[in-house]
């Protein structure tokens, strides 16, 4: 393994962090469209919206990740050098090439499907290496994925789960967001049970929900039952299942459950890339703010509706993030 050194070091470990810290592991990449490349992978994601809601409310989002030395890892190391996030825990490697998603649009312009390289250098993430990432900043919460725990459907050379990610569980003690990506071939029983035994709050959307209570062999009920069944198996304390435009719900452990509307028809949309990321980020930032979690869940179904408006899964401007700061008061938080 490569040793994890940049040439932009603007955040040290020495440096005071913010208030509150959120650690986001896994995969951060390109999305290749038919027409260009843009930075994705929903850690990426995820962090970068929170950093553009959360500035001014003493959030530090920091990812654990692992690129290519080639002219992608560069231009990404570059991206997020500018969007203001952290680079102390984004490992390089000279053997494994920066991580790809090659995109197809499907003839509506929202639907989409993803090829996802094998062999990509955040599948490599150095588990050492990343606990002493989270041993400095002693996050408040993780967020990760099942995508970056994959294995290639041969042999097993891996246990359940990411060497790194247990790690981290192990060191930093945050509590577990668990966002589900179930992108075939790499999807795998034995992470799933894992992943979903380690979270305190999992998001998934209606189709996997189904996939899972089967896999899991909860049966066949209607959806909130199976998630009811879900939370119980797994110590789960918040289901958050979306529907598209259709909307979201959330499920307690205390029976609490709250719907959103369906949203209005999207104007100009141009793909759905991101929009669970969106709504990942934003349910997140409520929990770190104290919102009521119905409140917290409403945002976060409008906010990934927006996302909707965008190619691919970040803004090009922070002028994006504006209306939603100025409308839920995030400027006005304690400052870093």
């Amino acid at each position: 393994m490569t040793k994890s050194t940049t040439s932009q070091t603007p955040h040290p470990f020495s440096e005071a962090r913010p208030a509150t810290s959120i650690l986001l592991f896994g995969e951060v990449l390109m999305d290749c469209f038919p027409d260009r490349e843009v930075q994705g992978g929903a850690p990426l994601n995820v962090a970068h919206h929170l950093r553009g809601l959360g500035r001014g409310m003493g959030l530090s989002p920091v990812l654990v990740t692992r690129l290519g030395k080639d002219e992608r890892g560069r231009r990404l190391l570059e991206a997020m050098h500018t969007a203001g996030l952290p680079i102390d825990g984004v490992q390089q490697d000279c053997l494994h090439p920066t991580g790809t998603v090659q995109i197809e649009l499907e003839a509506d312009g929202l639907g989409h499907r993803f090829e996802i390289a094998p062999d990509q250098a955040w599948d490599f993430i150095h588990a050492d290496m990343a606990r002493l990432v989270g041993l400095s900043i002693r996050p408040q919460w993780l967020y990760f994925g099942t995508l970056a725990q994959r294995a290639a459907p041969r042999p097993v050379i891996r246990p359940a789960a990411h060497p790194a990610l247990r790690s981290l569980l192990q060191a930093t003690h945050a509590k577990a967001f668990l966002d589900i990506n179930l992108r075939d071939p790499w999807v795998r029983k034995d992470v799933l049970r894992w992943s979903l035994g380690k979270a305190e709050i999992v998001k998934m959307n209606e189709e996997e929900l189904l996939r899972i209570a089967h896999m899991m062999g909860l049966g066949s009920a209607a959806q909130a039952v199976l998630g009811k069944r879900l939370l119980h198996a797994f110590g789960i304390r918040k289901l958050l299942v979306t529907e598209g435009k259709d909307g979201a719900w959330v499920l307690q452990d205390d029976g609490v459950y709250h719907h959103t509307g369906p949203t209005a028809p999207l104007v100009d949309p141009v793909d759905s890339v991101g929009a669970g990321d969106g709504f990942a980020a934003v349910f997140l930032l409520g929990l770190t703010q104290g919102w009521p979690v119905e409140e917290g869940l409403e945002r976060a179904h409008r906010f990934a509706g927006e996302i909707c408006r965008l190619r691919g899964a970040i803004p090009e401007s922070d002028d994006f993030y504006r209306p939603f700061i100025e409308e839920w008061q995030l400027a006005e938080g304690p400052a870093p």
